[in-house]
């Protein structure tokens, strides 16, 4: 290959994992349209704890579940192809959000937050494509810098509640209906698959099937459940908590979340490249002990403003490390041809991961003492048990297991 050749390649590479990475962006921010504004409908809606905490969690249970599908519908027709799929169909529930909270109307947002979710199923789409477009050795840098794309949560935490200052609450919702519909049309104009790719015409339930089998789709789905699960939960319920816990705005407490999101986004890349370095199970052993530490430390409710920024900030980067690893450790264990199918499986148990804890801490909230002293105390354990599960069970070094027919 001449060096005129390998630049443009590497050229076509960076634009359509740049393009990626954006598409999920304004998709995860669509996705978080709810949580940034879940203290504004919970004090207009006279909504009980347990009614906010749903009403953040129902996008995440979709978006979760969603992700088991579009995975292996990426290995059949490509990134491109769903990116724009996903981008189009997420357009009318960000419109019909809009338009429930403008009414009033906590049924509604529960039922359009639920059509919401397409929008999160976008991650099981990027991590394939990025896989293809870079070779093994680089391909925990290139799902690192995808899994960037979560800055939309950062993004919408920080940008919308002004954003309904600004513009009111149903064209903010047709702002970023407007610029998923950009989005989609830059796809179709701009992004390329790989060279590499190539279609996977099986049918998708016994491709499932076939995931399901592997060790691998499992193991990893637990790991991916604790970390990107505590990501999506505290990127969606930190303003509640914020809220409650000291007492900031809406606007704040926004933006403080905006800070958590963006740490944790800005350390999936590191985490995905040490995983390039050196065997992924040592980051992903850091970051469970990171965070069980963290979290322990945050049910102690440091004071604000610097000590409960240093606590979060600092569990968002265990997090976000953890995340880069865990799919690091994905890409070299999945077998080639079945990546879609198990990338969608772990993503879907990363949601999911996300989607039990605001209700764990809406329930478990005491309003007396004003503290989440059991949902925090269950993230401890959660994180100390997958850290020795991984320290015990797994396997620093394992090649992938060879191909079965679904």
């Amino acid at each position: 290959m001449s060096a005129l050749t390998a630049q443009h390649t590497e050229a076509r590479r960076g634009l359509n994992l740049g393009l990626a990475t954006w598409v999920s962006a304004i998709n995860f921010w669509a996705w978080n349209m709810i949580g940034p504004l879940s203290t504004t409908y919970a004090g207009d809606l006279s909504l009980s704890s347990t009614q906010a905490s749903m009403l953040v969690a129902t996008p995440i249970l979709v978006g979760s579940l969603g992700r088991i599908v579009i995975g292996p519908l990426t290995d059949r027709y490509g990134g491109r192809i769903m990116f724009i799929a996903v981008t189009l169909a997420s357009i009318v529930p960000v419109l019909a959000v809009g338009a429930a909270g403008a009414a009033g109307s906590y049924p509604m947002l529960l039922v359009f937050g639920f059509f919401l979710g397409i929008a999160g199923t976008v991650f099981a789409v990027g991590i394939p494509f990025a896989g293809h477009w870079y070779d093994a050795s680089k391909r925990g840098f290139a799902t690192g810098v995808f899994g960037m794309g979560m800055v939309g949560t950062a993004m919408s935490a920080f940008f919308t509640p002004r954003f309904v200052g600004w513009f009111g609450l149903f064209t903010t919702h047709v702002i970023i209906a407007v610029a998923l519909a950009l989005t989609a049309a830059a796809c179709v104009f701009v992004m390329r698959d790989s060279p590499h790719f190539v279609p996977n015409h099986d049918a998708v339930v016994p491709k499932l099937r076939a995931a399901a089998k592997l060790r691998v789709t499992w193991e990893m789905s637990f790991l991916y459940a604790v970390v990107f699960g505590g990501f999506v939960a505290f990127s969606n319920y930190l303003p509640t908590y914020i809220k409650n816990i000291y007492d900031f705005s809406a606007v704040d407490a926004g933006a403080r979340t905006a800070g958590f999101a963006l740490a944790a986004v800005l350390a999936r890349p590191v985490g995905g490249a040490l995983a390039d370095r050196i065997a992924p199970k040592y980051v992903v052993l850091v970051s469970f002990g990171g965070t069980a530490v963290l979290a322990a430390v945050a049910a102690l409710q440091p004071p604000p403003d610097l000590w409960s920024a240093v606590t979060f900030i600092s569990l968002a980067l265990f997090l976000g490390v953890g995340t880069g690893g865990v799919f690091a450790w994905v890409a070299r264990r999945a077998p080639a041809t079945s990546v879609g199918a198990v990338t969608g499986v772990v993503a879907a148990f990363g949601g999911l991961g996300g989607y039990f804890p605001p209700l764990v801490m809406g329930a478990t909230y005491n309003a007396d003492e004003n503290h989440y002293t059991v949902g925090l105390g269950l993230l401890v354990l959660t994180a100390l048990l997958a850290f020795g599960y991984t320290a015990l069970r797994l396997h620093a070094h394992e090649p992938p297991p060879k191909e079965t027919a679904p």
